[in-house]
């Protein structure tokens, strides 16, 4: 399932494009300004960021900015009235990936949403691969080559994760966050079970100091 981290201060729309969403099958988190956005960008991964441009405190483009120096490469859509050429071209300087002007009908958004969430993933037939590891969101099955490798629930969300952020580094306050509805949710059942998903042959990297990243070997 994917993640989405909407930035809208309007509720009724916000409410709206939670219902919808959702609906789709996608996991909505709604905060209404630009700090409680960095916050969440910092106890959570995301596959995708819905932004408005004039939200309180931090307005988006600041917010997506800040993100993009950090490092943070999670696709982008601006959400916002605003269709000027001077507003478009500082929405893509600043990292955007995407724009949709308001009003906007949801079937175009979710189009758009599911292009870049499929182009960053680089699913194919909803498999997505990895040296010679297939793993297939639709069933949240991993296989090396043709042969299915069983996973145990807590190995599954790390798979999931890793999967969902190829080459991409991520926390290990991210990763325990993400573990944290389980008693083992500590670095040293972390470290356990990232031995064990190597053991199968998944190329985890260590970044010191910082976490884990799964990246072709």
């Amino acid at each position: 399932m994917a993640q989405l981290l909407l930035v809208e201060d309007d509720e009724n729309l916000a409410e709206t494009l939670v219902e919808l969403l959702e609906l789709e099958g996608f996991q909505v988190t709604w905060v209404s300004d630009g700090e409680q956005a960095l916050d969440a960008t910092f106890m959570h991964t995301y596959d995708l960021l819905l932004l408005d441009v004039n939200v309180p405190f931090v307005d988006g483009y600041e917010l997506l900015e800040s993100l993009r120096k950090s490092g943070d490469e999670t696709p982008a859509i601006f959400i916002t009235a605003m269709s000027d050429i001077a507003s478009l071209s500082k929405g893509f300087e600043v990292g955007a990936d995407d724009y949709i002007k308001k009003p906007f009908e949801f079937d175009e958004l979710f189009v758009r949403i599911n292009s870049l969430i499929r182009k960053r993933l680089k699913i194919k037939d909803n498999i997505i691969t990895i040296d010679t590891f297939h793993f297939h969101i639709d069933t949240n099955e991993l296989y090396k080559d043709e042969t299915f490798i069983p996973l145990s629930p807590v190995e599954l969300k790390l798979t999931t994760l890793f999967f969902k952020q190829l080459n991409t580094t991520i926390t290990k306050e991210n990763i325990l966050h993400e573990l944290s509805d389980g008693e083992e949710a500590s670095e040293g059942a972390l470290r356990v079970h990232i031995n064990k998903l190597r053991k199968y042959g998944l190329p985890i990297q260590t970044i010191k100091g910082i976490g884990y990243r799964l990246a072709a070997s």
